[in-house]
């Protein structure tokens, strides 16, 4: 029988983890003597309460070791239950908004979609602005830690061709968690210091540098503003734009820099293409904007930055990009579903599955073209093993099907074709915007309805925990295991 208590002991423990967060907001609107600490305070008590229960009720089945059940369970198990904890803020608080609304806004933080459902930003209380903030930072150095621990163990997406990157264990799971994250989490908060101290240097106050620092990072893409990145200095774009790189790369390879290995970084062939891919799409935009709407140095910046800002899933944006035209539109589209690397914060598809596809699609080519020859994909320098190369294909295949099902499910619910194919890439690859003028870069998610919201939240969640992790647990066969 399936023993689901080192599952809950560690779920509790998280949520008490995430309560205790909670008191950051509350000291800071207590700070501010603005009235709305005790949303907060209570949000904690009941975290807290909740979290010790479960965690004592559960601590007589602690293991250093998750069997494949309980890895799975765990992995999809903090992904739901945090959101269902870190939405109270937002019902207790002044934002007063319905439980759908305040679960989309906590999931899409944890996720760090950076969909959000709430407007006039400006006026929320800053417990609200920096709880948003925290939700998106906690999410990005929590999928790390599942990037580089749960889904090469779990042979999810083809993620096991970095199960040996940098980090060799006994096979243990749990141990293996608390090596690299206390490894990454140093760089982590380092990359979110300088960030902060250069959003501040560049004409931010502490406030916003601090928030906008911890969601670039996160490639998050939550901002205190309705108008996002558009309401600052031009100096702040360009800034945000190598922060956002900068997450968007395998946190792994800083850690080896500063272990004195330099040469990993530019070694690393998912890196160069990450930035071989954002260039040339980059400079395909810059030559498409000076043709047709003029040069200068803004059509520039914004093109560098909301470019940037999609590839990477961060999801801010400095223009309202659905003014440019259909080409550009179209091109944002489909780098969204490119992403960044592989354990950094960023979201969907992922460089890697990309060379590798590619990579097999060459060698059955040169197989076709010389019958007799012994073509293999690889990776890295690398031979692509089978299980990988399926693994990775069965990914592409399950993103497909579970995008167009999604997007057909999202107009069942009235949404127009626009809305509901952008909304369903935006969850799903964990992007943010979607595209049109209700969900695109100028609007937001409130005026879709509950059960488009609905569907939305398990898009993010299914998308940012890469597919196979949650349609596993719908099998029979994962049960009588």
């Amino acid at each position: 029988m399936l023993d689901l208590r080192p599952v809950t002991y560690v779920i509790g423990l998280l949520v008490v983890a995430l309560g205790t967060a909670m008191l950051l907001p509350a000291g800071t609107d207590m700070l501010l003597q603005n009235g709305h600490w005790d949303a907060f305070l209570l949000s904690a008590v009941i975290s807290i309460a909740v979290g010790a229960t479960v965690a004592l009720a559960s601590a007589n089945g602690v293991s250093q070791r998750l069997n494949l059940q309980q890895t799975f369970l765990l992995t999809t198990g903090v992904w739901l239950a945090l959101p269902i904890f870190a939405a109270l803020p937002f019902v207790f608080g002044a934002t007063e908004a319905r439980y759908v609304d305040a679960f989309f806004e906590a999931m899409s933080g944890l996720t760090t979609t950076g969909s959000t459902v709430f407007t006039d930003l400006e006026s929320l209380p800053k417990g609200i602005l920096l709880w948003r903030g925290l939700l998106q930072w906690f999410g990005g150095i929590g999928i790390i830690v599942v990037a580089m621990v749960f889904l090469p163990e779990l042979r999810v997406g083809g993620m096991q061709v970095f199960r040996s990157e940098g980090f060799e264990t006994d096979g243990k799971i749990l141990p293996r968690a608390t090596e690299i994250a206390s490894r990454i989490s140093s760089i982590y908060i380092a990359l979110t210091v300088v960030c902060a101290l250069t959003y501040a240097a560049l004409g931010m106050n502490g406030f916003d540098a601090t928030v906008h620092a911890m969601t670039t990072i996160a490639t998050g893409g939550f901002a205190n503003y309705d108008a996002s990145f558009g309401a600052f200095e031009p100096g702040l774009e360009y800034a945000a734009t190598l922060f956002m790189v900068l997450a968007a790369l395998p946190m792994v390879r800083y850690v080896q820099i500063l272990a004195g290995d330099v040469g990993e970084l530019h070694r690393d062939s998912q890196v160069r293409a990450f930035l071989g891919t954002l260039g040339a799409v980059a400079l395909v935009m810059f030559f498409w904007k000076w043709t047709t709407l003029g040069g200068g140095e803004e059509p520039v910046r914004k093109v560098l930055f909301n470019t940037t800002s999609i590839l990477t899933g961060t999801g801010y944006a400095s223009a309202d990009y659905m003014l440019w035209g259909a080409f550009p539109v179209t091109v944002f589209f489909f780098i969204g579903l490119i992403g960044g690397c592989a354990g950094s914060t960023a979201c969907s598809v992922k460089v890697f599955r990309y060379q590798i596809l590619f990579s097999a699609v060459r060698a059955q080519i040169r197989s076709i073209h010389n019958p007799h020859g012994v073509f293999t994909a690889r990776f890295n320098g690398r031979t692509v093993t089978e299980d990988v190369l399926d693994s990775v294909m069965a990914f592409f295949v399950l993103f497909v099907l579970t995008l167009g099902v999604l997007a057909a499910a999202l107009a069942l619910t009235g949404l127009d074709l626009i809305t509901s194919v952008s909304g369903a890439a935006a969850a799903l690859a964990n992007i943010g915007p979607g595209l049109g003028a209700e969900i695109g870069p100028a609007g937001n998610f409130a005026g879709l309805n509950d059960a488009a919201k609905w569907l939305l939240v398990a898009g993010m969640l299914i998308g940012r925990l890469e597919l196979m992790v949650v349609f596993l647990l719908f099998t029979a066969r994962f049960w009588r295991a």
